[in-house]
């Protein structure tokens, strides 16, 4: 008698209710930012560079967002766009590549435009460098917990789109250490374009630190899919079946 004691994998299963958890929590965080800032001070607040020009866009950090909300159904064509090419050429996970692609651009060119605004002292103010670690951040938060808040935000987001796509397009990044490495490099040549750009802004370490530390929660939000979606790739799939039980040769 044959016995196939294969017992059915609940791993899928599993993966769509982190994502459905996952969704839920992204729609509370939403919901709870549009009730704590009214709607109408955010629009008026994003319209006010409108009355400065273009000039006005693209200086400012109103400006920016502004532009960043602007150009979302353009990122949302794009990558319908290359996920039909994709598609039409017969390349596997279309959709999937094509959303992080443009989710790694939409999300981290905004927030490196926004920290290389130049200052009202650039190229007049000298240079400015801090390494010593965690003394910017200790002036940070001695300055209140809303100023802390806002500007140690701010960093954590600027690669976070980077260290939540990157490992799902990229096989070879498919790891914390790799995707730390990616994002603390790209921090790196930030703070160092500020000082040689003369920005009038302080090239710091602890800018890096936080930057990294945004790009790697940011991975291991999406750790999950991309372990799951790699794995497939390789041909490992996520729960092994459990041996089955021959029957002795007569």
């Amino acid at each position: 008698m044959d016995i196939d004691a294969s017992l059915p994998a609940p791993a899928p299963r599993t993966r769509r209710g982190r994502q459905v958890g996952l969704t839920v929590a992204g729609v509370a965080i939403v919901g709870a930012l549009a009730a704590f800032f009214p709607f109408h001070m955010v629009l008026r607040m994003l319209l006010l560079p409108l009355g400065r020009g273009w000039h006005g866009l693209v200086s400012t950090f109103n400006g920016v967002v502004f532009l960043a909300l602007a150009a979302l159904p353009v990122a949302a064509l794009a990558v319908w766009i290359l996920a039909r090419f994709r598609i039409a050429a017969g390349t596997g996970s279309p959709w999937r590549k094509s959303l992080a692609e443009v989710g790694m651009v939409y999300g981290t060119v905004p927030w490196v435009w926004i920290t290389m605004l130049p200052g009202s002292g650039a190229g007049v103010v000298p240079e400015r460098v801090s390494l010593v670690p965690l003394r910017d951040l200790t002036a940070i938060v001695a300055a209140g917990p809303l100023s802390a808040t806002m500007q140690i935000g701010g960093n954590m987001l600027v690669f976070a789109a980077l260290g939540f796509f990157a490992p799902l397009r990229f096989g070879r990044l498919a790891s914390i250490p790799r995707v730390m490495a990616l994002v603390a490099g790209c921090s790196v040549l930030v703070e160092v374009s500020q000082y040689v750009l003369q920005l009038d802004r302080v090239s710091s370490v602890d800018d890096v630190l936080v930057n990294t530390a945004g790009g790697v929660l940011a991975a291991l939000v999406s750790r999950f899919w991309w372990r799951s979606v790699h794995r497939r790739a390789g041909g490992v799939e996520a729960v092994e079946p459990v041996a089955s039980i021959e029957r002795p040769a007569d």
